[in-house]
């Protein structure tokens, strides 16, 4: 029957890939009570149905968070009703927060801050100033290009010869802005700051910082469809890009990803089948000897989550770095009140192969290897409001200090 109905489905699928507004979308948050939902639940994120699953099924009575176009909302209430799983309106009108997201634009005056979202241009002309404003310590650096010419633009920040180096990618996800937003206010603390443990973290080491992974990505979001995720290559007559966090060499395609093109999760064609990821592969492997750490930010339900993503057993240092995951949870907690959960991606959220962290803790065993899904918990999901940047940059930045004093004591860096 789900077969039948997913079916049926499809055939308004390309349509929903090219809304620009998401007037009275809904988000609705499904609980699974059985294995048979969460099953359920599973196939319907991994097929071409309509609908979008912001979070993807886990385990048992954790909700499921699935954004419901208008013109689908009586078909998956009834299907809803048909397999009998709970659920409750989580957001009323998507369109409502996305408007009100970044706040009065007019109030905006041009300069850099974390008052609200940043454009890529506005982004990368960032990073440019800080080479000029910094020349001693700050380089810019591309890791790569896009499928529409744009580059992966970053910066190298360093304060001194043959510092251990810590590599920092966010905005692989086209939709999670606050993952450059965290990214690009990190950065501007590692050169600014005076609080002397932000300073000695940022001192004795060599940065590689990437605040948008995927550019083209994100410049959609800005541009067109504020919830796009992938890339922008042509995949299909209907569909276009790949999830750059399915595509990486590392147990690709096994688990937790879709051989559809116009799936969300979408593993490309190949290992590596997006311009993105291979340049950027590349250009990660020509500095592979020169970081120990490797973090990646996402968004969103407050996560810190430790390779791999195909397997729950825990594999490499998984002990120490739980260890040191709680370490980094607690101390991220103490400012705000935020919570996070700490364990390995299969088990804690669920399974998902081809992830950039992943291959890299694979092909070079790089001993430090997080992925933070930050805030928060699904009240705003992916349109987290502006206001709240700086205190997710603030604990986020708090957790950092802790993490990597934590890896010293235990030998790395040092």
């Amino acid at each position: 029957m789900l077969r039948l109905w997913i079916i049926a489905a499809c055939a308004a699928t390309a349509v929903f890939a090219e809304v620009d507004r998401f007037d009275n979308y809904k988000v609705f948050a499904v609980t699974p009570n059985t294995t048979a939902h969460l099953n359920l639940l599973r196939e319907l994120g991994e097929t071409e149905n309509g609908f979008d699953l912001w979070n993807d099924p886990a385990r048992l009575d954790a909700p499921v968070h699935i954004m419901v176009p208008p013109h689908r909302l009586y078909e998956f209430e009834e299907y809803m009703n048909v397999v009998g799983a709970h659920y409750t309106t989580y957001i009323e009108d998507v369109q409502k927060l996305i408007d009100a997201e970044n706040g009065p634009l007019q109030s905006r005056d041009g300069s850099f801050g974390w008052t609200s979202y940043h454009t890529l241009n506005e982004i990368y002309e960032w990073l440019e100033s800080l080479a000029v404003k910094y020349p001693e310590n700050v380089e810019v650096v591309v890791a790569g290009s896009t499928y529409e010419d744009r580059e992966i633009k970053g910066i190298k920040i360093s304060f001194g010869s043959d510092n251990p180096g810590i590599f920092i990618e966010g905005g692989i996800h086209a939709r999670e802005w606050i993952s450059p937003a965290t990214v690009t206010y990190i950065t501007n603390e590692l050169l600014t700051s005076t609080d002397p443990d932000v300073r000695e973290l940022a001192d004795r080491h060599d940065w590689y910082i990437f605040p948008v992974f995927n550019p083209d990505g994100y410049a959609h979001t800005h541009s067109s469809s504020r919830l796009w995720r992938k890339t922008r290559s042509r995949v299909s007559a209907l569909c276009r890009g790949a999830d750059p966090n399915r595509n990486w060499g590392f147990q690709w395609n096994t688990g937790g990803a879709s051989s559809l093109p116009c799936v969300d999760t979408y593993a490309g064609s190949g290992p590596f089948s997006e311009i993105e990821t291979k340049s950027a592969s590349e250009y990660i492997d020509s500095i592979s000897d020169k970081f120990y750490a490797y973090i990646s930010f996402h968004s969103y339900t407050q996560l810190l989550l430790i390779p791999y993503g195909h397997t729950t057993d825990h594999l490499d240092n998984y002990d120490e770095l739980y260890e040191i995951g709680i370490i980094t949870a607690e101390a991220l907690q103490q400012r705000y009140g935020t919570t996070y959960t700490v364990g390995n991606i299969a088990e804690t959220i669920y399974v998902a192969t081809g992830a950039s962290v992943d291959w890299v803790k694979a092909t070079y065993n790089t001993p430090i290897t997080y992925i933070y899904e930050l805030r928060d918990l699904g009240r705003w999901g992916f349109l987290l409001p502006a206001a709240q940047i700086i205190p997710t940059g603030e604990e986020t930045l708090d957790s950092l200090v802790a993490m990597f004093k934590a890896a010293k004591e235990r030998g790395h860096g040092v």
